[in-house]
């Protein structure tokens, strides 16, 4: 996909990876550039300093991305490029509250499935359109100390396998983005934690990798190329590749 003259909406974009897929996509050309956020005073200086607009929005409520979806496509445009990529994390295992649960499992992976379904129909329609939503290497692997972490990511890119494979006919182009650590508020203070045993990436190093991502139409946009060989050792055999992620969280213990 070539961004230049193109409409994108990203979320999440008030900060971090978000953030830098806007400056980095205005540098493309891309025609117009939607930057949706909960934080509203971040996402109006983002969408100001690139020449875009600004939408506050919860990705946690299919009526928001319902509505930033539909404003978009009236008062801007048809979204050729759609960046489902706010995210959360949260600390722990099973004992994890109930509530706390169904946030990340809203956030990490129903906006995904809400803006497929409100977007998805608009873009066959016209003869296609391109998706890129943001997950994890946690949801390819895993992710020592945070179950609803590792689980809803795992999910994430469920969906997106789902999506890619049917909707494929209709002209619908599915891209799923898995990093390991980048240095955002996300990870702030967790630069020894075992996500950065690969090094950390910067969000514009992130942001880079998506746009040749993007412009080779590859479904599995990995920053850290690292995590393609711990796939297949994880395939080969399973067994030992728990083995090792038992003496990871021996060693790393809780993400807190």
């Amino acid at each position: 996909m070539d961004l230049k003259g193109k409409i994108i909406v990203i979320t999440g974009a008030a900060n971090g990876i978000g953030r830098a897929m806007a400056i980095r996509f205005a540098a493309e050309g891309a025609k117009k550039i939607i930057c949706a956020d909960i934080n509203e005073e971040r996402v109006n200086e983002i969408s100001t300093k690139i020449k875009g607009k600004a939408h506050k929005i919860d990705v946690s409520r299919e009526a928001d991305i319902s509505d930033l979806i539909e404003t978009t496509e009236k008062e801007v445009g048809p979204i050729d490029l759609y960046c489902s990529n706010a995210g959360i994390s949260i600390a722990g295992g099973v004992e994890v509250d109930d509530q706390s649960w169904q946030k990340i499992w809203n956030v990490n992976l129903m906006a995904h499935v809400w803006a497929a379904r409100n977007l998805v129909p608009r873009m066959t329609k016209r003869g296609g359109g391109y998706i890129l939503n943001t997950a994890s290497a946690a949801g390819l692997l895993n992710q020592v100390g945070s179950a609803p972490y590792g689980v809803t990511k795992h999910a994430a890119i469920g969906l997106a396998e789902w999506m890619a494979m049917s909707y494929c006919d209709q002209g619908i182009k599915v891209s799923v983005l898995c990093p390991q650590a980048v240095r955002t508020q996300m990870t702030r203070g967790h630069e020894d934690h075992v996500a950065s045993i690969d090094g950390m990436l910067t969000t514009e190093e992130v942001a880079e990798c998506c746009v040749d991502g993007l412009r080779k139409e590859t479904f599995l946009i990995l920053p850290h190329p690292q995590v393609k060989g711990y796939m297949q050792n994880k395939t080969k055999n399973y067994d030992r590749w728990i083995a090792g992620m038992q003496k990871l969280n021996r060693r790393f213990g809780a993400f807190t």
